[in-house]
């Protein structure tokens, strides 16, 4: 578990004390692609792979798995080849991630065809899942934790950034032959349209949360075909 133990004083009832509390351990991660764009952005040293395949489609750089070439993981750096046709167009500038990203207007949005459902008491369930999962958000409250529902697979995973998170738990995904437009991403987070147009390019139809959406990712819900289900709390 990606924690650390670090020294700390504990004030209370006018009390001070030193302490031992336990932080999230994140790195500057730094994705390279083509051995030309670079991008660095703090996240947790883990799932890196299924964190480059879910930021490359996130982010409209590749269209399918069959698009990247490569992917190499050494400690923090992540390199890889991808079919650049789309780089070498407009769609370079319609990326979302605004903690790592380009930060741009979103100029088009693809709905997406599912008539999945998922029941109430499933995501009312999941929701308590996904936090007794959480093993660092536990012990330390420092990361936000997304989770993707196929059939019976229940994947979770952590991160200081929730679009990290969101993004490994989509590369996961397609590196294990989910079907996304029949899988659900809950999560940890709001939901404004930097994150909901993840849905729409992953193909995903139903972004759940215990926190709210915004007016912005209410837009893109409406454009793209994704259910938004905010408030998930009991």
């Amino acid at each position: 578990m990606k924690v650390e133990t670090i020294e700390a004083i504990n004030y209370k009832n006018g009390k001070a004390k030193e302490v031992e509390e336990k932080v999230v351990l994140d790195e500057t991660i730094t994705l390279t692609i083509n051995n030309d764009i670079s991008r660095s952005l703090s996240a947790i040293e883990d799932s890196l792979e299924e964190f480059a395949v879910g930021y490359l489609l996130n982010e409209n750089m590749v269209k399918t798995l069959d698009d990247i070439k490569k992917i190499e993981v050494d400690g923090p750096q992540i390199n890889v080849e991808i079919d650049d046709t789309l780089l070498k167009t407009n769609e370079t500038v319609l990326c979302s991630d605004s903690a790592g990203g380009w930060r741009s207007k979103i100029k088009h949005v693809n709905p997406v065809e599912s008539d999945f459902q998922v029941s109430v008491s499933e995501l009312i369930d999941r929701i308590e899942e996904l936090k007794n999962n959480a093993e660092i958000w536990q012990a330390t409250g420092g990361t936000h934790v997304a989770g993707i529902v196929y059939k019976d697979q229940f994947i979770v995973k952590e991160d200081v950034s929730r679009h990290v998170a969101v993004d490994k738990v989509i590369g996961y995904g397609l590196l294990n032959d989910f079907d996304l437009t029949h899988s659900y991403v809950i999560y940890s987070g709001r939901m404004p349209a930097d994150m909901v147009i993840k849905m729409t390019r992953a193909g995903v139809p139903i972004l759940a949360s215990n926190a709210a959406p915004a007016n912005s990712g209410y837009n893109i819900a409406k454009k793209g075909n994704i259910t938004l289900v905010g408030f998930l709390r009991g």
